[in-house]
């Protein structure tokens, strides 16, 4: 008797803790499962873009930078994830005609410096010591969280720059420049310290593709504007502000970019055919060597767009519309509409239709003077038609 009930206590234990072992593998494999899947992929997106030169004749470069900073931020990426370098304030400079504003099209109808760009680095702060130290996080404790590049190993990040540039380097404020080399070691420490996931890099500058020649860390794709020995070309002149408003390239880009809704299934295969030499007259490049995916597999809105946060649940959702509660929603969506403040500049006329528009007809003026001018001419002619003996049948 006894021994059987040792017996049956001692298959409960060992039944129990084959239980226990079989619960805690389970366990262990569901966990592995889950760190897996979040591993798998990315999770937040970044941008760093970077407009290099100074002086109003460089209008088109703070354009650029602007025109990208808008594409981004209407895709979804927030402000507290962009990190906008600007060597130059162009919106107010002395010689800009209409204060406050860069525009990117000669018709003026797109603003793209709005009233609500964060600018992060500007003027002389604009640096290659800066520029590095925010990619590669060597940055002082005491630097703002918004002057920060707080990517991680799910992070995809998209650097773009413009400017004036060379075989091999890409100038700062004509007064120091970066070579291709300290770029390419900017983002191996980057790699080596786990900060990016995968990097879209686009270079807008005369010999643009010599700037990714020196890459050599994974998971890097590379675009520019011009090959080795071409000049990238302005795009876009405004006679009233007296220079070019925006690059070829990037105006291309631009154009493509606003076709982009964040459901977009357009790959990164349709970002390489937007500018062909016949539109751009130099040649963009492309590297994709580095980069382990098959362009035609990455879509454009994993690195303009933002991560779409998922929530999955358990219970049931009814998709059977209430008449009552659609009715309530429609009045206040109508009431909130003619509340509605007016349209920031991300949510403006898309750039595809301002292309494709006329110029406005601009109303018609006198100069001044002109109509003084007119009479002091009558006057002279009439005097020297009838002399001033003549002067007093008018009077």
């Amino acid at each position: 008797m006894v021994a059987s009930c040792f017996l049956s206590r001692g298959l409960t234990a060992l039944a129990g803790l084959l239980l226990f072992s079989f619960g805690s593998l389970a366990a262990s494999q569901i966990e592995d499962q889950a760190e897996q899947f979040f591993r798998s992929g990315h999770t937040n997106n970044w941008a760093v873009l970077v407009c290099t030169s100074r002086f109003w004749f460089n209008y088109r470069h703070v354009a650029n930078t602007l025109s990208v900073y808008r594409s981004v931020k209407r895709l979804g990426i927030p402000d507290s994830h962009i990190v906008l370098m600007l060597a130059d304030d162009m919106a107010c400079n002395p010689r800009n005609p209409k204060p406050a504003t860069v525009f990117s099209h000669k018709n003026m109808e797109l603003n793209v410096y709005g009233d609500d760009v964060e600018v992060d680095y500007r003027s002389y702060e604009v640096t290659v010591e800066n520029f590095l130290r925010v990619l590669t996080g060597r940055i002082p404790p005491s630097t703002p969280r918004s002057k920060r590049l707080l990517s991680d190993d799910r992070s995809n990040i998209l650097i773009y720059m413009t400017g004036h540039g060379g075989n091999g380097f890409l100038k700062f404020q004509d007064s120091e420049e970066i070579t291709n080399i300290e770029l390419a070691d900017a983002f191996e420490q980057m790699w080596q310290k786990r900060r990016y996931n995968e990097l879209l890099f686009i270079i807008d500058t005369c010999q643009g593709a010599s700037m990714y020649e020196r890459f050599y860390s994974p998971n890097i794709m590379a675009l520019a504007s011009s090959q080795v020995g071409e000049d990238s070309l302005s795009h876009q002149p405004d006679p009233a502000i007296g220079v070019h408003l925006m690059d070829r390239y990037t105006f291309y880009v631009l154009e493509f970019l606003e076709e982009i809704n964040p459901t977009s299934q357009t790959n990164m295969n349709d970002l390489f055919q937007v500018c062909p030499r016949s539109l751009c007259v130099s040649t963009p490049g492309h590297r994709t060597d580095l980069f382990q995916r098959d362009p035609k597999n990455v879509l454009i809105t994993d690195f303009f767009g933002s991560v779409r946060k998922v929530e999955i649940t358990t219970e049931t959702i009814s998709l059977q519309p209430d008449l009552e509660i659609m009715e309530s929603r429609y009045e206040k969506d109508w009431m909130n509409e003619e509340l509605m403040e007016p349209l920031k500049y991300a949510e403006q006329l898309p750039v595809a239709q301002i292309i494709h528009q006329k110029p406005k007809l601009k109303d018609w003026h006198p100069p001044g003077g002109f109509i003084l001018g007119l009479w002091a001419l009558i006057i002279m002619v009439f005097f020297k038609t009838y002399g001033i003996k003549h002067m007093k049948f008018i009077f």
